[in-house]
C-alpha cells in the first residue's frame, strides 16, 4: 500500500508542488493521474520513490516511512519500484538485451558490473521480460534501431527485470503516435492484471487515462480535486480538474504537457 498523510512539497523557491495530499493506493491498482501542466502530477509520483523529498506530512510505502530511508536502505527500497520516463532512458548504442540486463547491475558484485558479466539466469530473465512486452525478436538489435514504441517497451522490460511491486510512469506515451501509445498502454494494462503490479501513470491523454485506468486522480494546483473510478469521470469533473478548459463534449481543449 502507498499512503500519503497530509503530504506537502515546497520547493526552495517557495513554490508549493503538493498541498495537503491524503491518499491511499492498494496493491494491484491501475491509477492514472491527470491535470494541467504544472499541477503536480510528476511531483506526486516522484515522491513515492524519493526522487523528490516531501517537506511535510508522512508518506508510507508498504509500511515504510519513505523519508526515514537513506543510503543502502533507500537503494534497496527503490529496487521494488520501477520507473518509466517519457524519454526511455536507454543506452542507444548497445543491444536491447544489454539494456534490460542493466537492471541487475545494482545487485551485482563490482567486478561483474565493471566487466558486464551476467549469469545465465540473468540473461534468461532478461529474455523472459522482453517476451512479456512482445519484443523478444529484437533482443540482439541495437536500441537506436528501434521505433519509439519499441524503445519504451525495452524500458518496461528493464523495469520488469527488477521484479517491482510498483511501476511509476511519468508521461510514458507522450512522445508516441496514437496507435503506438495504445500498444504501450496495452502492455501496462496486461502487466497490471497478470502480475498484480501496482501501476501509477502520470498522463496527459485523458482518453487513454479513462480507457485503461480503473481509478483516476485529478490534480489542480498541487491539490487533489478528484479521486474515484474512471467510469464516473464526466465533463463537470474534467472542467474542475482542467480549470474549465473542456468543450461541450467533455474534451480537454488544452491538455497538460
Amino acid at each position: 500500500m502507498i499512503k500519503f498523510e497530509d503530504v506537502g512539497k515546497k520547493y526552495p523557491n517557495g513554490f508549493e508542488g503538493l498541498k495537503h495530499i491524503n491518499l491511499s493506493i492498494e496493491q494491484g491498482e491501475f491509477v492514472a493521474i491527470i491535470g494541467l501542466s504544472g499541477a503536480g502530477k510528476s511531483t506526486l509520483i516522484r515522491t513515492i520513490n524519493r526522487m523528490h523529498d516531501v517537506t511535510s506530512g508522512t508518506l508510507n510505502v508498504d509500511g515504510v516511512d519513505v523519508m526515514s530511508l537513506s543510503g543502502k536502505q533507500l537503494r534497496k527500497f527503490r529496487r521494488n519500484i520501477g520507473m518509466i520516463f517519457q524519454s526511455f532512458n536507454l543506452i542507444t548504442r548497445t543491444t536491447v538485451i544489454k539494456n534490460v540486463l542493466t537492471a541487475f547491475v545494482p545487485d551485482m558484485p563490482w567486478f561483474r558490473s565493471t566487466f558486464g558479466i551476467y549469469t545465465r539466469e540473468e540473461k534468461m530473465k532478461a529474455l523472459e521480460c522482453l517476451d512479456k512486452v512482445g519484443i523478444l525478436d529484437k533482443a540482439f538489435v541495437r536500441a537506436d534501431q528501434l521505433s519509439g514504441g519499441q524503445q519504451q517497451r525495452v524500458a518496461l522490460a528493464r523495469t520488469l527485470a527488477q521484479n517491482p511491486h510498483i511501476i511509476l510512469a511519468d508521461e510514458p506515451v507522450a512522445a508516441l503516435d496514437p496507435v503506438t501509445a495504445k500498444q504501450v498502454m496495452d502492455d501496462f494494462k496486461r502487466i497490471n492484471e497478470d502480475m498484480k503490479i501496482s501501476v501509477l501513470i502520470n498522463i496527459h491523454h485523458v482518453d487513454l487515462a479513462l480507457k485503461y485506468a480503473t481509478r483516476v486522480i485529478g490534480i489542480r494546483e498541487g491539490e487533489i480535486v478528484y479521486d474515484g473510478p474512471s467510469s464516473e469521470v464526466n465533463g463537470e469533473i474534467l472542467s474542475l480538474i482542467y480549470k474549465g478548459q473542456v468543450d461541450s463534449e467533455g474534451n480537454v481543449k488544452e491538455e497538460a504537457g
